[in-house]
């Protein structure tokens, strides 16, 4: 599967499975060394700007946070073409000033999953990426200002908090994320943002709230179709907002020098003689631009 080297990912969350405007193009099946990804990816175009859409839960929806195989999504991505990842997904909120509707740029995370396989590297190649800002400022202008032409009720910054579902919060625990200063609360995106990372891809996430997480007063008097109609108009807004920002992305002259394609650059703390050859060979795709280097 190939496509052009600026091309840019977007991961969908739930309610969005397709973009309106992606088009010439076909679903294919993505190829990873780390096993079966979510689903085929829609590799087309929106405007000039190449682009593979991916649902996170597959078409369908029909897997949950927890077994989605976050390395096959992301290395796949990148094998495909991706070099910029913009994910969407579904959030409640935790801050009485962030409604449902409201699209959240978030800049940090707090990563409370436990079920899930974390990172590329490990015994036999050794590597550590600095997460301390985990999201693309430039990917993040893009998306803001974008929104704010659209007209989409937007935040810029936020702390994601991820959990590891597949329930939701207890009241205790809403509170608790509450006291941390959390923003906006949802299951997806990590390790999403850390193998994005540790894959040397800018990546930025658009947190839709849907509703107020248990901690709020109004909660239990929301129904599940109120819920589903704030689902279906975030998704709305969300291709609008997709269809807008992917051919500024595309056409950013400064992508290519930006400071996550250098995530790696110091990271590999396993000498050279001492790596494992076969992860070394799973690993060219993710790593490849440090590996391949001369000793």
């Amino acid at each position: 599967m190939k496509t052009s080297p600026t091309a840019v990912g977007i991961i969908g969350g739930s309610g969005l499975d397709k973009i309106e405007g992606l088009t010439g193009g076909q679903w294919k099946t993505l190829a990873s060394r780390f096993g079966s990804a979510s689903g085929q990816a829609y590799q087309g175009k929106l405007g000039k700007a190449h682009a593979l859409f991916l649902p996170r839960h597959g078409r369908g929806h029909k897997i949950p946070p927890s077994q989605i195989n976050y390395r096959a999504n992301i290395e796949g991505l990148k094998q495909a073409g991706a070099r910029d990842i913009l994910s969407v997904s579904a959030v409640g909120s935790l801050k009485e000033n962030l409604p449902p509707g409201t699209f959240v740029i978030v800049d940090q995370f707090i990563d409370r999953t436990f079920a899930r396989e974390t990172s590329f590297f490990g015994s036999g190649l050794v590597a550590h990426v600095s997460m301390a800002h985990p999201v693309c400022r430039r990917l993040g202008d893009h998306l803001e200002a974008t929104a704010k032409q659209l007209g989409i009720p937007c935040v810029r910054g936020g702390t994601y908090l991820a959990m590891e579902g597949p329930q939701f919060s207890s009241l205790a625990e809403s509170e608790l994320h509450r006291s941390w200063g959390c923003d906006v609360i949802g299951m997806t995106n990590m390790p999403e943002a850390k193998l994005a990372r540790e894959a040397e891809l800018c990546y930025a996430t658009v947190a839709m709230v849907t509703d107020f997480d248990c901690w709020h007063p109004d909660h239990d008097h929301v129904s599940v179709e109120q819920i589903i109609k704030t689902l279906h108009d975030n998704a709305d807004k969300a291709r609008a907002l997709i269809q807008g920002v992917v051919p500024r992305v595309a056409a950013d002259p400064h992508g290519p020098d930006c400071h996550c394609r250098k995530a790696l650059e110091f990271a590999l703390l396993t000498a050279p003689e001492a790596r494992d050859p076969k992860l070394v060979r799973k690993l060219q795709t993710v790593a490849g631009r440090v590996l391949n280097k001369k000793k």
